[in-house]
């Protein structure tokens, strides 16, 4: 029987169905490959524990990865103690803050898929449309605000998610019901119609001036401006921006997005829509990898974007307004929310919250947030706000969290709170390189050497992915160790610190162990000859990779570097 097609597996797939309800009553440990396809769009990935694999090939070693859909990242305090008890019942005992806004649980058998399933409704959660070829968690920036008309633009993240639903009732009848009642398998999506998008589709929301989705990176991305008297105006629209590529391929790559035009607030749901639908239509189809939004802004050009967007939506599109610098704002620390109350952003390195020895951040998290009955906001940077605290429980609260060893922000360099990592092995089918479990190493490593070159407090941001694909967002840091082959990576430098510049290859095949030991040098002309306030990334690019190149060691100038 000849391989199906991602996209003949969609057509065929009865509304997101499959053969998904069947096979989970089939007694195996795993899902066929096409039903292991339609499951991404329920939210699930069917994963094996690699290093289990690795240690004895007899055994069945699958699991999954489940990962809710929590737009702009908001929970309540029930929702996430919920989270909490799934994570210790059906998974791994930690939980993931992934870069999107979402909690990811690992390490779920499938015997027990449909009740973790279950309990996540049960909270008035959901898993559909958190991965899978149709819009992914709508994300925005989390900080809590008195301000209705900020509050308006945090909302959207709600809207479009409603708007943008796949209109199935599949999941229900397979996880909750269990029972596939056939009403709607030929009733085609309104918006996505059979096939769904060629690939998944990224939308961000983000406020003039604080940048802390990396809005640049995403299909869509929403920028609110605001007039004189503080009043929502509407949003500058962009398009076109996304992480993701493979090596040696240079038709992949990535991609920041362009500005498009300015919409009004009445306007956004139609015009994100019509770009979901152009995706629909124009996306590669044949060529998974060639399938991003990105390429057809990149090969249509702007200007005809533009236009196929005013045809469909059916209004005249204004010109992009002036916008104010981007910085980037994670958020930590102890904020004042503007009516009365505050809230405590707090550090999840590489968003694994887990109790580790006297640094017991899972049960530390759960003890305030259930004692004090605090609403959660996650963070694009991996990281969980605490919100709605009332100014007498701040001191209750900092001292509860000192019993439980949770560090706070004034603990903790730059370089480590600016730090991202996928979550890469032994998980992920995709990961070449270890990332998440390395990271916090590689970073202990490079605090030593900026302390050793006597500048310990720069504000510099390093990623680290397994794989080129991109998970943390890895093109637009300043630094970012990209998985290349096994414990070998490709260093990336030169992005903005901003968010609104892509770094460059200076580096390839850099062994984990070196990886910050090869940098020494250009990190010492940066301490040498940046300009006053420059950064890192600011820096090199205005240096130029070719000259940082060859301060390096000449076993990197010939074996590692890259040509321009």
């Amino acid at each position: 029987m000849a391989k199906q097609s991602v996209e003949q597996i969609k057509a065929e797939s009865r509304g997101l169905r499959g053969t998904i309800g069947a096979e989970l009553a089939n007694g195996d440990h795993f899902f066929s490959a096409a039903a292991e396809k339609i499951l991404k769009f329920h939210g699930i990935y069917q994963q094996e524990d690699r290093d289990a694999r690795k240690q004895d090939r007899t055994l069945d070693h699958h699991q999954f990865m489940l990962r809710t859909r929590l737009p702009g990242g908001q929970l309540t305090a029930d929702q996430y103690i919920a989270h909490d008890d799934i994570a210790e019942r059906y998974a791994n005992g930690t939980l993931r803050i992934t870069t999107r806004q979402t909690i990811q649980f690992h390490g779920v058998l499938k015997g027990e898929l449909r009740d973790t399933v279950r309990e996540i409704n049960n909270a008035l959660v959901t898993t559909l449309g958190a991965c899978g070829d149709i819009v992914r968690n709508v994300v925005a920036c989390p900080a809590p605000t008195a301000d209705p008309q900020r509050r308006a633009v945090q909302d959207y993240a709600l809207s479009l998610t409603d708007a943008l639903f796949p209109r199935t009732n599949a999941y229900h009848q397979i996880w909750l019901d269990g029972e596939e009642i056939i009403d709607d398998h030929e009733i085609e999506d309104p918006l996505y119609k059979q096939t769904y998008l060629p690939r998944k589709f990224k939308i961000a929301i983000a406020y003039a001036g604080d940048n802390c989705v990396d809005v640049y990176t995403n299909d869509v991305g929403l920028v609110a401006l605001f007039d004189a008297d503080q009043q929502l105006t509407g949003f500058n629209l962009l398009a076109g921006g996304g992480m993701g590529m493979t090596h040696n391929n240079d038709a992949t790559y990535a991609r920041l997005a362009d500005e498009i035009a300015f919409v009004t607030p009445d306007q956004v749901i139609a015009a994100v829509t019509g770009i979901v639908s152009i995706h629909r239509d124009f996306g590669d189809r044949e060529n998974r990898k060639h399938a991003r939004l990105k390429y057809i802004l990149h090969e249509r050009g702007v200007e005809w974007f533009r236009a196929e967007l005013v045809q469909r939506i059916g209004f005249d599109l204004a010109p992009v307004k002036p916008m104010p610098p981007f910085t980037v704002h994670d958020h930590l620390g102890w904020h004042e929310q503007g009516d009365g109350r505050w809230y405590l952003g707090l550090h999840v390195e590489n968003g694994r919250i887990v109790d580790r020895g006297a640094y017991r951040l899972r049960s530390g998290l759960r003890a305030v947030i259930e004692g004090f009955d605090l609403p959660v906001r996650l963070t694009a940077q991996q990281n969980i706000l605490l919100t709605d605290i009332p100014p007498g429980d701040r001191p209750f609260i900092d001292a509860l969290l000192d019993d439980y060893g949770v560090r706070r922000v004034e603990a903790i360099s730059k370089a480590r709170r600016n730090a991202l990592a996928c979550v890469a092995l032994p998980t992920c089918g995709l990961a070449i390189t270890e990332a998440e479990r390395v990271f916090p190493h590689v970073i202990d490593q490079l605090e030593t050497a900026l302390e050793d070159l006597g500048i310990p407090a720069t504000d510099i941001t390093a990623r680290m992915t397994g794989c080129p694909n991109g998970c943390a967002r890895p093109y637009v840091a300043e630094i970012a160790f990209v998985g290349r082959s096994l414990d070998k990576y490709t260093i990336f430098l030169g992005g903005s610190p901003a968010g609104t510049r892509l770094a460059r290859p200076f580096l390839d095949l850099v062994p984990l162990d070196q990886l910050v030991s090869v940098l020494y040098p250009v990190l010492a002309h940066y301490r040498d000859q940046r300009a006053s306030g420059e950064a890192f990334g600011d820096f090199v690019a205005r240096i130029g990779v070719d000259h940082l190149r060859a301060l390096v060691p000449e076993v990197w100038r010939t074996a590692g570097a890259f040509g321009d």
